[in-house]
């Protein structure tokens, strides 16, 4: 087994606390209140502008090509994701050049900055794939549910992550995960601490910790 895909399943128990988590229950069914939703948006819109300057740090320190241009390319998917959340914005008339991040965004981002700015390659990777990946499962386990309607409210959101060029990218991070990250405490720290944010991030939407901005 792949060190990604260990990580991965070692966290296990955090993929499937997300999954049942009671805002992405909320997604699937359609019963996720508007302004949960819309608190959502703005946050993460705050926490993708962070993930995007995470690779922008692995670009510029990339050992070698193949690790810039593939980092690139997947700076080029956050840039496609932030294209989503203004679409989003537009619709329920969220501002997002003014989101004051809630503590659990700030806590997530925080972390990512730092450790993109002080660990090399190997360590950041382990800090930014749990989003990719964890939210590729939650997009393709969503969308053989009620959620994949059409005419659902949160349609657009399950399609995206359910989309096979989402795994794609998701799948190139473990890949660059596997050929710089080395089997350290550190970096299984730092992998297993990215997913207990991301549920953090999640119970705070859906406690009333993000909103509009």
């Amino acid at each position: 087994m792949s060190l990604a895909r260990r990580l991965w399943a070692d966290s296990a128990d955090l993929a499937d606390a997300t999954l049942a988590h009671p805002f992405v229950r909320g997604l699937a069914d359609g019963t996720l209140p508007r302004d949960r939703f819309a608190g959502y948006v703005a946050q993460d819109a705050f926490f993708l502008q962070a993930f995007a300057r995470g690779y922008a740090m692995a670009v510029v320190r990339s050992p070698d090509r193949a690790g810039l241009e593939a980092f690139a390319d997947l700076l080029a998917g956050v840039r496609d994701e932030l294209r989503l959340h203004h679409g989003y914005a537009a619709r329920e008339g969220i501002d997002l050049t003014g989101v004051e991040p809630m503590p659990a965004t700030s806590a997530y981002t925080d972390f990512l900055l730092a450790t993109a700015a002080t660990g090399g390659p190997g360590e950041t990777c382990a800090a930014m794939t749990p989003c990719m990946r964890l939210y590729a499962f939650l997009g393709q386990s969503l969308a053989g549910r009620s959620a994949a309607a059409p005419d659902g409210p949160f349609a657009e959101w399950v399609a995206t992550y359910a989309d096979p060029g989402f795994e794609q990218l998701a799948a190139t991070l473990e890949e660059l995960l596997d050929r710089y990250a080395v089997d350290t405490p550190a970096v299984a720290a730092a992998y297993r601490r990215a997913m207990e944010l991301e549920l953090g991030f999640f119970e705070s939407a859906w406690s009333g910790g993000g909103r509009r901005g």
